[in-house]
């Protein structure tokens, strides 16, 4: 069975929202690389097919919906995205508590799970609390719960938590979430290698200025591993962002995400590649961290605050001070306050340890390190 072709998926979308506009066709190049690397390479099951071609829709009604509100208010693009905090890094470093903690400032916004599925109709400050995609998104979580069981002792999650910006790019079809559950060696190595990004981070503006519209505050705090290979992109649509990077032994990072993939993969294919899972880990945030390295030494080393791990486990107010001291604002006692609960609610280990055998797995620990020797994570850089 073949996936729906590009022009049935757009018409799916149309149908669903009763909507036509897409606007700017950027994300054309994207979506016909996604589906030739599904039908040819992906080896899905009939379950996954399923999955994706519903995932795709949705990314794609979603960007109708975007583009519905602009048509209606176009003042929306007049807002601003001013020096927003981004996280980026190795994956299972710990951002996602770093970016939880921080999403509990009153004083800043996050991308919360439940607006960043569906960001339309934009959320209002009166109602941002009490609006049913919060429900609808624990409902969400529910699902992906009964189909990766072990995903929640790996990723500390829940409806009106911070999420990653992968969601928004996808509205451009330039993004990881599609690699996390199929194997796609031919979209992936556009993607990292061929693809040009600057309008996908447009398009990710384009959504967080309307999120903003209605419902302050403006001072956003964003993360996404990801961003490390398109750093100058990134840079390109957002100059004056400033990073925050977490650090690890990446002896234990490379088995982490690979377990994380593997979990993730599991309900789209009989046939489940673990090597190329592990390849397709070790080139991306290899490639990635270069990137980056090169990025900071071209003068913007200034703009990175540097974390480790464990520090973000056993120590985070003290990370905390010293990253509001490095952004120049205030560390208040209410956001103090409220990190400390936060903490207090999802311990480490909260659903129980992530465990994993990095031999079977696949991961050969020595050639990783021989693979990333340049990489020094007890330096916090590079």
């Amino acid at each position: 069975m073949a996936m729906k072709t590009f022009k049935q998926l757009l018409e799916a979308a149309r149908t669903a929202t009763a909507l036509e506009d897409f606007g700017e066709e950027t994300f054309r190049e994207g979506l016909e690389r996604l589906l030739a690397s599904l039908d040819g390479e992906a080896r899905l099951n009939l379950q996954g097919e399923m999955l994706i071609e519903h995932q795709i829709v949705d990314l794609l009604s979603r960007r109708l919906e975007v583009e519905h509100w602009y048509a209606m208010h176009p003042e929306i693009d007049d807002q601003e995205i001013v020096a927003p905090l981004i996280g980026l890094g190795l994956p299972r470093t710990g951002s996602t508590a770093l970016g939880c903690l921080l999403a509990e400032d009153p004083a800043v916004r996050s991308l919360r799970a439940w607006e960043a599925n569906a960001p339309c109709p934009p959320p209002e400050a009166a109602s941002e609390h009490s609006d049913p995609r919060i429900e609808e998104q624990r409902v969400r979580s529910a699902q992906i719960d009964a189909i990766a069981p072990r995903l929640k002792m790996m990723i500390p999650v829940s409806p009106t938590a911070p999420t990653e910006c992968q969601q928004f790019m996808g509205f451009d079809f330039k993004s990881q979430i599609f690699q996390a559950s199929a194997r796609i060696p031919s979209y992936f190595a556009w993607l990292n290698h061929d693809a040009d990004l600057v309008p996908t981070y447009r398009y990710v503006k384009r959504v967080l200025k309307l999120l903003q519209w209605r419902c302050p505050p403006h001072r956003w705090r964003l993360k996404n591993p990801a961003h490390m290979l398109f750093i100058d992109a990134l840079d390109t649509v957002f100059p004056d962002a400033r990073y925050w990077m977490t650090h690890r032994d990446i002896a234990k990072v490379i088995p982490s995400v690979v377990d994380l993939y593997r979990e993730l993969s599991r309900a789209y294919t009989d046939e489940p590649d673990g090597g190329w899972i592990v390849a397709a880990n070790v080139e991306w945030t290899s490639t990635g961290l270069e990137r980056v390295r090169a990025f900071r030494e071209r003068g913007h080393d200034r703009r990175f605050f540097d974390v480790d791990f464990l520090e973000v486990q056993t120590a985070p107010m003290d990370v905390m001070e010293r990253l509001y001291a490095f952004l120049g604002e205030e560390f208040t006692i209410e956001a103090r306050r409220r990190m400390l609960a936060w903490r207090e609610q999802e311990p480490v280990n909260k659903h129980g340890r992530h465990s994993y055998d990095p031999a079977s797995l696949g991961v050969d620990l020595a050639a990783v390190s021989a693979r990333f020797a340049f990489y020094d994570h007890e330096a916090g850089r590079r």
